[in-house]
This record gives C-alpha cells, structure tokens and sequence, in this order.
C-alpha cells in the first residue's frame, strides 16, 4: 500500500511544471498568494524554498507546504506548531502516511524529527489533527508502537476507536491495560471488535459492566470466550434481551450453554436454537425437551376464552375419515385445502395430515409453535404449492404475513429439502415428547 502511494505521488510530482531556483526566488518576494501556494506544493523545487515558504504570512501557503512530501523534515517541525489548524491537519495526513514508510536505512536524524513531528501532532489539541494520523495508521502493521498507544489512549472516540479496533500494532498487555484503567465510552465496544480477540482480553471484557461492550463481543463469531466466562455471562443474560440473539447464534455453543439458553430466550430464538446441528444428541434431547415444555406453558397461560382448544376427539377422527375419502376418490387436492382454511379448520388440519402421511399430532404442534418453516415442511411434503404454503401459514397458524415464509424466485420453497425433512422429524419428536410425558 506504501509503495502504491509513492507510485502514484510521484506521478503527481512528474507532472508539475518545473520551476527553476530563479524563478522560484522571483515568487517567493511575489505578493500574488496564488503563485506563492502554486510553489508550496511543487514537489521539484529546492528543500530551503520549502522550509522558507513554511513561515510564509498565508496560511493557506503553510498547508501546501504541510501536504508537500518534498517539505524537509526541519520545516515540518516548525508547521507541527502553526497556530492554524487546517496546516496541521493537513501536515497530520502527509506524516502518518509517509511515517510507515521509512526505513533503517534512511538517516538516523531523519526518522528521529519525523517520528517527534507525530509525537507532537497525536498530542494535539485539535480532534481533527488527531484523527487523520489515527484514521491513516489505524491498521499500519509497522506504525510506530508509542504513537499507536498513545492514539490508544485518547480521550475522544473517533480519534481512539479505529486504532483499538484495527491496529495489529496493539499487543494484548496492551488491550488489558486500557481495559482496567477506566476506558472511555465506546472504547470497550471497538476492541471486542477486533478481527482477533483472545481469551484473556474476551475475559476481561466479559468481566465489564458495559452491556453494549459484552453484546459487540458476543456477537463477534472470531471472540475466543472461554467456557466459563460465558457460562458467568449466560447467568446475567436473562436480564439483557439483546445478548439473546447472538448467544444463540455463537459459532461454538457448549452443551451447559445451549441448556442454559432454552431455559429463557423468546420462542423464535428457542426454536433457532433447536435448529443449531452442532449439538451432540443429548443436549439436542434437552432443547428439544425444553422446547415442548415451553410451548405446552404458553397454551396453558393463554387466557381460556381465546379460540385455542384442539376440537373434540369425535370430530378429529370424522375429519380424518373425510379426508381419507377424498384422497381416495383423487379430490383431496389443493383447491380442497385452501378452501377449507376459513370455514372448516378441523378438515384443513386433517386434510393436512392425510395429504402428508404424518399424524394429527404433528400438525397441531406445528400450529401451537406457530411454526412457519415447520408448516412450510408439512406443505411441501403434502405436494402442495409455496403459494399455499404462505396461505396456510397466515391464515391456519395465524402467523403474520410479514413474518411468514414467502416463494423464493417465483413459486419455489425458500427452504432446502433437507431443512424441510429435519423440521417435519424434529415436529415428530416433539409429538412422540409429548406423548411419553
């Protein structure tokens, strides 16, 4: 990256007009700003024109000379001091750009009265100044360690928090040490963003009480959170809402943890959480189980006089029955099933049942958990279209239409037939669940 902006400065400074020493004196003496500033940036003029024209009376001279590469190092040091901030700040990007750049072989003297022009502008007390050397060396490997700790520690944000968030200059001593020294708002957030968080820094960050810090952490998929810093943070999480979400979607969730989240997260999460394939077969046994016993609180906790109860065993067994005739005789069609979903909802759950070869059971657990992929499951293998599959979902299941499963190019189903297989076998086992208990 150094190297492609040297290419392209150099282009630049190629194509300047050239101006000789004579005529160079001629403008310094000019009372035309215009011709002064046109020499200030000239990067093929002489280095003791430059450093004269860095005291010039014009501000806007001195910040052409701040943003010239050419500028010698001393007269750089004389503008890390101008009273005018836009020549500092224009002094800021040029330094912090060149500054990665310089090499052991360059004169010793040189990288020294650089490295002190950085010094004095990340100390500067305009923000602005402050924030272009941060902006520029925020993910420079071989920036200068002080400045970048220095940058580090600032006191506004914009200035701190893209060092603390990108800087590979940053060591993990360095991040725990900001972490216990009363960091400023926002700072806690920016290093659990890092493309790398180790154990100890996720450990003392976890240990923190800024909630939004915790929550950028959780939902970072490359933070090493060690097992018992999440297992300390799970039991604070029924208190904050916002870390539910990526708790449950963390890349590896051990089996305490994914118990621990079925106790308490909303219905939408738990059932993302029972379809995580990663668990092994027991922890997948309790969410499942914890699955079932939530849903079958929330139908008990629904208030009696909402329409919520399944229709007597009689009438199920004659809607079966109804059905099964139909299919028969080869009128048990879509048409059949959309059409019973506003006048006869005993017939369309049976239909349903009888189209997909699974039992009643499983079709009034998939209305219970309000269910839209499992539904769209149901209908698939029912043979039926996505557009009924939608049409059942809000309208059987009274799920909204803004939250229910929509076609996927056209028609087709949003979801994978192995999705659709595993929601229509883990509604069976919460059926099978529900009759063992």
């Amino acid at each position: 990256m150094i190297e492609l902006l040297q290419r392209v400065f150099r282009t630049v400074r190629d194509s300047q007009r050239m101006i000789d020493y004579e005529e160079s004196k001629r403008i310094l003496l000019s009372d035309v700003m215009a011709e002064r500033r046109e020499l200030a940036a000239n990067e093929g003029v002489r280095a003791e024109v430059l450093y004269y024209l860095a005291s010039d009376v014009d501000s806007n001279v001195r910040s052409a000379v701040a943003a010239n590469e050419a500028t010698p190092v001393q007269a750089d040091l004389i503008l890390a001091r101008d009273l005018d901030d836009h020549v500092r700040i224009d002094l800021a990007g040029k330094i912090a750009r060149l500054t990665p750049g310089l090499t052991a072989e360059q004169h010793q003297r040189l990288r020294e009265i650089t490295f002190e022009v950085l010094e004095i502008l990340v100390r500067d007390q305009v923000v602005r100044v402050r924030e272009v050397v941060a902006e520029v060396l925020k993910d420079v490997a071989n920036a200068p360690p002080e400045v970048i700790r220095t940058l580090a520690r600032d006191s506004e944000l914009v200035v701190a928090g893209p060092v603390l968030q990108f800087s590979p200059v940053l060591t993990d001593d360095d991040l725990l040490e900001i972490i216990r020294g009363a960091p400023i708002p926002g700072a806690l957030s920016a290093i659990a963003q890092r493309s790398e968080v180790r154990g100890a820094v996720a450990d003392a960050i976890g240990a923190a009480p800024d909630v939004a810090a915790i929550t950028a952490l959780l939902e970072n998929p490359s933070a090493q959170i060690r097992e018992e810093t999440l297992d300390r943070l799970l039991d604070r999480a029924p208190e904050h809402a916002e870390w539910h979400r990526p708790l449950v979607n963390r890349p590896l969730l051990p089996a305490k943890a994914a118990k621990k989240l079925a106790r308490f997260v909303a219905r939408g999460l738990l059932m993302l959480l029972n379809e995580r394939r990663d668990l092994d077969a027991e922890t997948a046994h309790a969410v499942k189980t914890a699955v079932v016993r939530r849903l079958d609180a929330e139908e008990q906790a629904k208030p009696r006089q909402q329409p919520t109860k399944l229709p007597p065993k009689t009438q199920v067994s004659e809607a079966v029955a109804r059905a099964r005739d139909l299919k028969a005789t080869g009128m048990l069609n879509e048409a059949a099933v959309l059409s019973a979903l506003g006048t006869d909802r005993a017939f369309a759950r049976a239909a349903l049942a009888v189209l997909g070869d699974v039992p009643v059971e499983i079709v009034d657990r998939m209305l219970s958990a309000h269910s839209a992929k499992g539904l769209t499951a149901l209908t698939w293998k029912c043979g039926l279209s996505m557009r009924a599959a939608v049409k059942i979902q809000v309208l059987l299941a009274q799920i909204p239409p803004t939250v229910a499963l929509k076609p996927r190019n056209g028609d087709a189903y949003p979801m994978s037939e192995e999705a659709m297989r595993w929601q229509l076998e883990f509604f069976g086992g919460m059926a099978m669940e529900a009759v063992r208990g």
